[in-house]
């Protein structure tokens, strides 16, 4: 019987590189026991043991289900709702932006 010992989050790791730190993206994985007795770290792109077994369906109800623990799909969804409260009326959007780019280039065209 396959059976997961243990889930991880997804979450930023920050890698120092020559010039700074780059923040890397770490999707949520499982660790699964497969009936082979092979122990994996899956996810929702890798979830076939070497012994041929694929756990997708597993995996997928393991990790798809999963919501931050204040509902969100994704960990950066409040900080950007923030973000953009912040901004108030300075954030224009993307209509917007377009509109006013048309009218500059009517202007020097």
């Amino acid at each position: 019987m396959t059976t997961v010992t243990e889930r991880t989050e997804g979450h930023y790791e920050v890698q120092m590189v020559p010039y700074g730190e780059a923040y890397v993206w770490c999707p949520e994985s499982v660790v699964v026991k497969c009936e082979c007795g092979a122990r994996l770290a899956l996810s929702t792109s890798e979830t076939v043991c070497s012994c041929g077994a694929d756990h997708a369906l597993l995996v997928s109800e393991k990790l798809s289900s999963h919501t931050t623990p204040d509902g969100t799909l994704h960990p950066w969804d409040a900080e950007y709702r923030e973000w953009v409260k912040e901004q108030g009326e300075s954030l224009l959007s993307e209509e917007t932006y377009w509109l006013e780019l048309r009218a500059l280039d009517g202007i020097h065209g």
